[in-house]
């Protein structure tokens, strides 16, 4: 496998990973009942779902630094690859917005307006590609184009946006913005405080900075000859802020942080550990198990996780859901969950054979590099 083939496939490998942590998460949370609530089969699927929303970020990151260094490479210049990524940022916010206005509607009579403008994970990954592709078109000739100045920026960017969290939820809150626009900043919306269910650009955004540094790296001549050890340094990387952020959560602290696993830099470090070891795995995955051959469930749904992010949100806490709301026992949910996880890897498999294709030739078994000669 080229090494080009094995970095589209291991993260595509990686997102899909993230995708059915997120499944599990969002269909338990949205279907057990009050009893299965209290159990600690909960409270583990609730665990579970830690990595999905950062593993979504870092690695549009990722895939930033990997398109734009391509562009550049094919003779673009860094302000065309900066609009590129700029414009699939706005894209990206827009569909987050009609996907707001969409749950309003199937919502009603209950849901409130103020949903409307609830900050979600879709619209913190088009701002953050909004503010990656001009951080592109800044710094590429400020830096000369070197990747270990884009990436040392970057990652010093992330490193701001984690210590800057705290005030910005607590003590310097921008008070003076219109609600929904602080809500942005810090996920406050209705509430006197920042709530840690929504997705603000502090601290989530960091996520995507830290990204695009490890992707600076794995596009260098140096990662380019030696894929495994690039990986491997990225995830060992991340292994050191993993034990960092373990170790910091363990020690005392002060201060009227209103949420401290978010607003604390060592939520960024110990999230990060655990999405570059997904990213290891996958490229573990990619190179020595049989993924590539025919389907592969994981990666259908990894090049495809917006359209099924997008669904199963529906299926499982919208008005579309497939079993009733709060009223299942574990046995029940999981037998649900594994319908609609089956169901999405089908959605996502006939979506890759037939993007871009006429109607006449949609077929689902066609693989997608037959669909495409």
């Amino acid at each position: 496998m080229s090494g080009s083939s094995s970095r589209i496939a291991y993260l595509d490998w990686a997102r899909g990973m993230a995708c059915l942590l997120m499944f599990q998460t969002h269909c338990y949370d949205a279907w057990l009942g009050s009893a299965a609530r209290e159990t600690s089969f909960f409270r583990w699927t609730r665990l579970g779902g830690a990595p999905p929303a950062p593993a979504f970020l870092f690695l549009a990151g990722v895939a930033v630094a990997l398109v734009a260094d391509r562009a550049l490479g094919m003779g673009a210049t860094a302000r065309q690859a900066s609009r590129a990524v700029m414009r699939r940022g706005w894209q990206i916010f827009a569909l987050a917005l009609v996907f707001r206005l969409q749950e309003f509607l199937l919502g009603q009579p209950h849901a409130p307006w103020t949903d409307l403008l609830r900050v979600d994970v879709l619209n913190i990954i088009g701002l953050s590609l909004v503010l990656l592709g001009a951080f592109v078109g800044v710094l590429w000739s400020a830096s000369g184009g070197s990747r270990f100045r884009m990436g040392a920026a970057a990652g010093l960017i992330a490193a701001v946006v984690a210590l800057a969290t705290q005030p910005l939820w607590t003590t310097h809150r921008p008070v003076w913005l219109p609600w929904f626009l602080e809500s942005y900043i810090n996920g406050v919306h209705l509430f006197d405080t920042p709530q840690s269910y929504f997705f603000p650009l502090f601290p989530w955004i960091a996520f995507a900075f830290a990204g695009f540094a490890a992707g600076c790296f794995l596009t260098s001549s140096w990662a380019r000859r030696r894929d495994f050890a690039a990986v491997a340094l990225v995830a060992g990387a991340g292994a050191a802020l993993l034990a960092l952020g373990f170790w910091l959560n363990s020690r005392p602290h002060s201060g009227g942080a209103y949420d401290w696993s978010h607003t604390r830099a060592n939520f960024l470090m110990i999230r990060i550990g655990i999405v570059t070891t997904l990213l290891l795995a996958g490229y573990l995955w990619c190179r020595w198990a049989p993924s590539l051959w025919g389907l592969s469930p994981v990666m259908e749904l990894g090049k495809q996780s917006l359209l099924v992010y997008w669904v199963s949100i529906e299926l499982a806490y919208g008005g579309l859901s497939i079993v009733r709301k709060r009223a299942q026992d574990i046995p029940s949910a999981t037998i649900a969950l594994i319908a609609l996880t089956l169901a999405m890897v089908a959605l996502a498999a006939f979506r890759n054979r037939t993007k871009g294709r006429p109607l006449r030739e949609w077929s689902l078994w066609r693989s997608p590099s037959n669909a495409a000669a």
